[in-house]
């Protein structure tokens, strides 16, 4: 059997180009790029995934190995797989910076633990409600989600001389703003229960001074704050859905002009 060097080299254009945009996604985005998940099977994984969608992939004209294009287009495929990863990203942690909040309001915001997926230090409810959102991820088949969402890319984007539209760009930027939005509408319920607490402590400390109220008012307010925090649970599979319906509406206009 006998191969030109331009036939091998789109075949590995064909496999290249996708490779890295699928590489980097996974390695950004949660459950399967976090630090517990070795590099190796992070790697592995997403070779396996570009070997089972290249027989779907449109075809690539070939690019010179040593050219100046080729490494754009490989820029390029890194830059979509670490935005669309980056967007998952933002979705986990609107219940981190949620659970933050209400530690803070109700005294726990010095009790923190090491996450071992961020390598960060969080609060303890925060570990919590990380460690819930992910348990639901996986149950609602979230996984496959990601996997669905890295494929439409080629989609959308099947060219590989093309990038991630600057509107999409600027999409990636204000995503930061319904970050802290969705958090705080998540911890409003909490945050305004233990707001009217400390209200009516602090009414009752300018009323009577020499009861002190206050001596007692902190472990209340903790208890008070796990108290709402274990009621509020009730609806947080509803919290979790409305998030998880416009984390996705964001991830699918994402690539998409106008």
């Amino acid at each position: 059997m006998e191969f030109a060097i331009p036939d091998l080299t789109q075949w590995v254009t064909q496999a290249l180009l996708p490779f890295f945009r699928i590489a980097a996604f996974f390695m950004v985005v949660p459950l399967i790029g976090t630090q517990l998940v070795p590099v190796n099977i992070r790697l592995g994984f997403a070779i396996a995934v570009t070997l089972v969608i290249m027989p779907s992939m449109p075809s690539v004209p070939a690019i010179d190995g040593l050219s100046l294009a080729l490494y754009v287009s490989i820029a390029q495929q890194l830059l979509i797989g670490f935005a669309l990863g980056f967007m998952v990203q933002v979705f986990f942690h609107v219940v981190v910076l949620g659970g933050q909040i209400i530690s803070y309001q109700m005294g726990l915001g010095f009790a923190s633990i090491s996450d071992p997926t961020n390598g960060v230090s969080v609060v303890v409810l925060s570990q919590f409600y990380l460690m819930l959102t992910m348990l639901l991820f996986l149950s609602m088949n979230g996984h496959l989600v990601l996997i669905e969402v890295i494929v439409d890319s080629f989609r959308v984007i099947p060219g590989y001389s093309e990038s991630i539209p600057s509107i999409s760009l600027w999409r990636i930027v204000i995503s930061g703003s319904w970050l802290f939005a969705a958090a705080l509408l998540m911890a409003l319920p909490a945050v305004i229960a233990v707001l009217v607490v400390n209200f009516a402590f602090g009414i009752m400390t300018k009323a009577a001074p020499q009861l002190n109220i206050f001596a007692i008012g902190f472990p209340f307010t903790m208890i008070f704050g796990v108290f709402i925090t274990w009621v509020s649970l009730s609806g947080f599979l509803g919290q979790y859905q409305r998030i998880a319906t416009e984390a996705m509406e964001m991830i699918t206009h994402l690539l998409i002009t106008g």
